[in-house]
């Protein structure tokens, strides 16, 4: 007996469950130890409940020392620590010597945050029986605690040991401690800033190592650069690696998973699919980079994130007939698949359908802490609170990190210091994002403040802001510029100039401002009138901008936003409205033809009021204020979803206070340029007399008095802003002057505030009229050529780098004879558009009319390269065209 549980527990050192369960499988009666080392296996090879049933009757309190210290290892890989420590601790009196038991008992203690008496515990097992498991385990923590002295002696003294052990391991696991000897190698030298030499060492190693062990090194490098929060020496180390293996897919989902981290999500989906697309052809599975692509598509396309999740459930029905799957790993995968259309559903405002699909996944797996957060998450917006928080208690028992910062999000904050002091440990964890997690911190300020200590709130916040800083590529001197430009752009001259060219509807209402100024409680109070309908934070504005950027350069004008809004005529204006006002309706309950007025809230629409007014010269505009100082602690308590888009500011205090000074700027000029127009509202004022504000404001939008606009709690619909949990309670005033209590931290606030404005002189070109372009391809197209060559020149006499000028006097010139001249036009257009098919295809026929049948050859043949298609897919949406619905695709040459 004694012989073959020794063999057994073998197994269980190199990890070799399968055979593990295959030999107990086979014993003609098994033993209760052998019962819970066939447990033990079980776990490992995901069949938990199967091994909890089989355990059942067995009384820990009979076993032999040796078989409750595997059943303490069976406590561990469930993540039932504590039920592990008990085990442990009450059998080390017996056994004070037991090297495995005092091994385990560290990682309890590991687990508890209790380094030290760890790594007495592990420093005494290795002294009795040494392990290779064991000297990694105490490496890791000497590098925790930055005791590198001993973290080499240690690194020198598992190497000897490995030397002689190695030959013992079966190949597989003892290529798995290869991996991490050399990962913890190149840790110790990352601890001593030793970089040239751990780079040194990576190289060596590509020469001798296969592509997946060297890759499977580098990625380590990699995740270990960012948890020190060296995100662009990840991202350079990961290109190198490219460089040497350029097809290898891991090495893109890791570059992706970076950029995502960084807000470059274009460039993460680029990424991902480049590496489905490899794993396909090389017959490898796709299903989790499917998963990966569809979670970071989700908020900004939808439409790809459900074609990826419908794809991966449908390789998951496929991997079932494999007998090398496991049907749990596959279970998994996918109730995450239907997570993620859960998600898809909820992002469409199919709310019905995203909660069905969250409750299916959760009757399967009811501890899957994706579905739990997911449809938690869906209840807060819907204002079903007390469902959210009873799903998010769910998450604190499988996830406590997790589900404590869910439910301090909900306002239940845990009512021991112990507990914070616990999370707080759990945010210092090194992770992808850095050395600290930077949300769990900004929840425990949170927690902090609730307990009225002040000081310590502010210090993790600061802690918090200062890490999330690192991953930001905000530029508060760019975004001072731009505030610039803008007013620049939309000077009096444009709307004398431009008189007539908006829209007469009144639809549109728009509540905006700085973010935490209180535009979600004006947005509820208006929204509670029968003929107010209000729609959140659509973005419609800040989309139509996007549009006239793409087409900016899908044209290749060299023009952004707002340079090109003087290029906007009647038409162009009469399409991009009708669009916008059609977007407004769709967002209506069905049944309301008594609405007047739709509400889009988005704060940052006080730089797009310029806009507005020229497509909607009637459009109510209700600016909300609030002390600046309330403004800026709001914001710095805030992590926000969109961190890497606009709100990349509220992570510093001083950005928050140029923020502040810009806004006020700004509004100053639109309340310049439109006198008595836009309505002034305080936050204060609000919240200290509700049906005073309320009817100046309703009076402002011209409908009547109704007194249940005073009720925010009613209002049925979704909630999506950092405001969620806020506007589902009574008005209330305890947010007001909540700056006081950190009165002591905002000289940085008050110096960016009072900072001088400046900025570098504007120059923009002005068109003397609108349309030369679109009103040149009309030309075009009726055979108009002069009139259609002199729009065209006219254009690049102001725009010289216009591609479309370019291409279309050149087309002209080409059909007038003039080849020579033609081409070298259509050649200036194509270099700044290399993406449009229709010009490459028209130049290559222009070469082919010049006798030059190579050059013809040679761009017909020409792919266009990585960066293009991407371009083309992503960035520039050819079957767009104009704003105004018209089309530039010509073909023209086959009228030559």
């Amino acid at each position: 007996m004694t012989g073959s549980l020794t063999l057994l527990r073998r197994l269980v050192e190199m990890q070799q469950f399968d055979a593990l369960q295959e030999a107990c499988y086979s014993l003609p009666v098994i033993s209760p130890a052998e019962q819970v080392l066939l447990g033990l296996a079980q776990a490992h090879l995901g069949q938990p409940e199967a091994a909890r049933q089989a355990l059942m009757a067995l009384d820990p309190v009979a076993l032999e020392v040796d078989v409750r210290v595997d059943l303490a290892a069976m406590h561990l890989f469930l993540g039932e620590f504590d039920a592990a420590q008990a085990l442990l601790e009450a059998s080390r009196p017996a056994a004070p010597d037991h090297a495995l038991l005092l091994a385990r008992l560290a990682a309890c203690y590991v687990e508890q945050q209790r380094g030290e008496e760890a790594i007495s515990l592990y420093e005494c097992s290795l002294q009795l029986q040494p392990g290779i498991a064991v000297y990694q385990q105490l490496l890791r923590l000497y590098l925790q605690r930055a005791d590198l002295p001993q973290a080499g002696e240690t690194l020198d003294a598992a190497d000897r040991f490995w030397a002689g052990e190695r030959e013992l391991w079966p190949a597989r696991q003892a290529a798995l401690h290869d991996q991490q000897l050399r990962g913890l190698r190149l840790e110790l030298w990352l601890a001593r800033d030793d970089n040239a030499r751990a780079d040194a060492w990576l190289d060596e190693r590509q020469a001798e190592l296969a592509e997946e062990d060297y890759c499977g090194l580098l990625r380590g490098y990699a995740q270990r650069l960012a948890e020190r929060g060296r995100h662009a020496q990840a991202e350079d180390a990961l290109r190198r690696g490219l460089g040497h293996y350029p097809e290898h897919p891991e090495l893109y989902q890791q570059h992706a998973e970076l950029a995502e981290l960084q807000g470059r999500l274009p460039q993460a989906m680029m990424l991902l699919h480049r590496a489905i697309h490899l794993a396909g052809q090389q017959q490898k599975m796709t299903l989790p980079l499917r998963l990966k692509l569809a979670s970071v598509a989700t908020q900004s396309h939808p439409t790809l994130a459900r074609q990826m999740a419908e794809q991966a459930i449908e390789e998951a029905g496929a991997l079932r007939s494999s007998p090398a799957m496991d049907d749990v790993q596959i279970g998994q995968w996918l109730a995450q698949a239907q997570v993620t259309l859960a998600g898809v559903d909820a992002q469409e405002q199919n709310y019905t359908g995203a909660e069905a699909r969250y409750v299916e996944v959760l009757q399967a797996h009811p501890r899957l802490v994706l579905a739990l957060q997911g449809l938690g998450q869906l209840y807060m917006q819907l204002g079903r609170i007390d469902e959210a928080v009873a799903l998010f208690g769910q998450v604190l028992a499988v996830d406590p990190a997790r589900g404590h910062a869910a439910l301090i999000n909900a306002r239940h904050f845990p009512q021991d210091e112990e507990t914070l002091i616990r999370l707080e440990t759990l945010a210092r964890r090194p992770g992808l994002s850095g050395p600290v997690q930077p949300g769990l911190l900004l929840q425990l300020a949170a927690a902090w403040e609730k307990r009225k200590d002040y000081t310590k709130a502010f210090t993790l916040a600061n802690e918090a802001n200062a890490a999330s800083r690192a991953l930001l590529s905000y530029d508060p001197v760019a975004h001072r510029q731009s505030s610039a430009r803008i007013r620049h752009a939309f000077s009096s001259s444009l709307y004398e100039n431009r008189r007539g060219i908006g829209n007469d509807s009144t639809l549109p209402v728009f509540v905006l401002g700085m973010p935490r100024s209180g535009t979600t409680l004006v947005e509820q109070i208006l929204a509670g009138h029968s003929q107010i309908h209000g729609a959140g934070e659509l973005g419609v504005i800040p989309s139509t901008i996007a549009r006239l950027e793409r087409w900016e350069r899908h044209t290749g004008s060299g023009c952004h936003y707002p340079d090109c809004v003087d290029d906007l005529s009647v038409d162009a204006v009469a399409g991009i409205t009708a669009g916008l006002l059609k977007e407004l309706r769709e967002t209506l309950p069905e049944n309301a033809p008594e609405i007047r007025h739709v509400v889009d809230k988005l704060p940052h629409n006080f730089e797009n009021i310029g806009l507005i007014k020229l497509l909607f010269p009637n459009a109510r505009i209700i600016s909300v204020r609030r002390d600046p100082r309330d403004i800026a602690i709001s914001n710095f308590f805030t992590d926000y979803t969109a961190k890497h888009g606009g709100m990349g500011f509220a992570y510093d205090l001083r950005w928050i206070g140029e923020q502040l000074a810009d806004h006020n700027l700004m509004m100053h000029h639109w309340n310049q340029l439109f006198p008595g127009d836009i309505l002034e509202v305080r936050y204060e004022d609000v919240v200290s007399d509700p049906e005073r504000e309320a009817r100046r404001m309703l009076d402002y939008l011209g409908v009547q008095w109704e007194p249940q606009v005073l009720d925010t709690t009613e209002l049925d619909r979704p909630v999506k802003t950092a405001s969620v949990w806020q506007v589902r309670q009574p008005i209330y005033q305890t947010a007001r002057e909540r700056w006081r209590r950190y009165a002591d931290f905002l000289t940085p606030l008050i110096a960016g505030t009072n900072a001088k404005i400046v900025h570098e002189p504007v120059e923009m070109v002005s068109l003397p009229v609108p349309g030369m372009q679109t009103d040149g391809i009309a030309c075009y197209r009726q055979g108009k050529l002069d009139e259609a060559e002199m729009l065209f020149s006219r254009l690049l006499h102001h725009v010289p780098e216009h591609a479309t000028a370019h291409f279309m006097v050149g087309l002209i010139c080409v059909r007038k004879g003039h080849l020579a001249d033609g081409i070298a036009h259509m050649e200036k257009g194509h270099q700044a558009c290399p993406w449009n098919a229709n010009w490459r295809r028209d130049l290559a026929q222009a070469y082919e009319l010049a006798e030059q049948p190579e050059k013809a050859q040679m761009l017909r043949g020409r792919h266009v390269g990585t960066d293009d298609r991407v371009m083309s897919a992503m960035d520039i949406d050819q079957d767009d065209g104009l704003p105004l619905g018209y089309s530039i695709r010509t073909s023209a040459m086959a009228s030559f």
